[in-house]
C-alpha cells in the first residue's frame, strides 16, 4: 500500500509543538485562568506547516444561530458550527480531515467568527496532540451570564428559524437541539415536532 505523506507531516508538525509549544499567556479576568489565544496557536503553527508541507483548508458545513437574553437583558447571538479541516500534504497530495465544532456568543457580529476559530483551534490541539490543561476558548475570554429561556420562548426561537431555512439539512441541525431544550414540557415538544413537519413539507414541496 503506498504511504500517505500527509500522516508524516502530521507527525513531523505535532513533534515540533511538542517541543516548542504554546505558553498560556492570556488572562481570562472575569474567572482568573490563563488560555491560548487563537493567534497564538496560528503564529506556532504557521512556521511549522510551510516547514513540513502541510496545509490546513477549513470547510464550514453546518451553521446555527440562537439569541439568547443576558440577565441584563442585553441580547446574544450563539453559534454553533460544524467544520471539516482537510489536513493535505504538499509533497503527495494525500489528505485527512478532521472534524470538530464550534460554539460562541457575541454581542455584535462576531459570534461565527469567534466559533469558526474555536473549531480550528481544537482541530489542531487534537490533531497535533497540542496540552491543554487550563485552556480556555477564546469566546471565554470574556463570560456570558445568559438567563434561563422558557419553554415558549425556545418554541418561538425555533419556529422563527425554521421558517428561515431554505434546506433539510438546514433544518434538521436546528431541531435536534430545540426538541432537547424542551424537554420538560413534553406539550412544547409536540409543538416543536409540528413546527419541524410542517417546514419539512414546505421545503419539499419546494424542491
Amino acid at each position: 500500500m503506498t504511504e500517505k505523506n500527509v500522516y508524516k507531516a502530521i507527525s513531523a508538525v505535532a513533534k515540533d509543538m511538542s517541543e516548542q509549544g504554546i505558553s498560556k499567556d492570556r488572562r481570562n479576568a472575569q474567572q482568573g485562568f490563563n488560555f491560548r489565544g487563537i493567534d497564538q496557536v496560528y503564529n506556532a503553527l504557521a512556521p511549522a506547516l510551510v516547514r513540513h508541507g502541510l496545509l490546513i483548508l477549513p470547510r464550514i458545513t453546518e451553521r446555527s444561530v440562537t439569541e439568547r437574553v443576558t440577565q441584563k437583558g442585553g441580547v446574544l447571538f450563539y453559534v454553533v458550527v460544524k467544520a471539516e479541516f482537510d489536513f493535505v500534504s504538499t509533497e503527495d497530495g494525500s489528505i485527512h480531515t478532521v472534524v470538530t465544532y464550534g460554539e460562541a456568543m457575541d454581542s455584535g457580529d462576531k459570534a461565527t467568527n469567534k466559533a469558526m476559530s474555536i473549531a480550528y483551534k481544537y482541530a489542531a490541539f487534537q490533531a497535533f496532540c497540542i496540552p491543554t490543561e487550563e485552556t480556555a476558548i477564546d469566546a471565554d475570554a470574556e463570560v456570558h451570564q445568559v438567563s434561563t429561556r422558557t419553554p415558549d420562548e425556545v418554541l418561538k426561537d425555533f419556529t422563527a428559524q425554521a421558517s428561515a431555512c431554505q434546506s433539510m439539512d438546514e433544518l434538521k441541525g436546528i431541531y435536534k437541539p430545540a426538541w432537547n431544550a424542551l424537554a420538560a414540557s413534553p406539550d412544547h415538544q409536540q409543538k416543536c415536532v409540528d413546527v419541524f413537519k410542517t417546514r419539512n413539507s414546505e421545503l419539499k414541496q419546494a424542491a
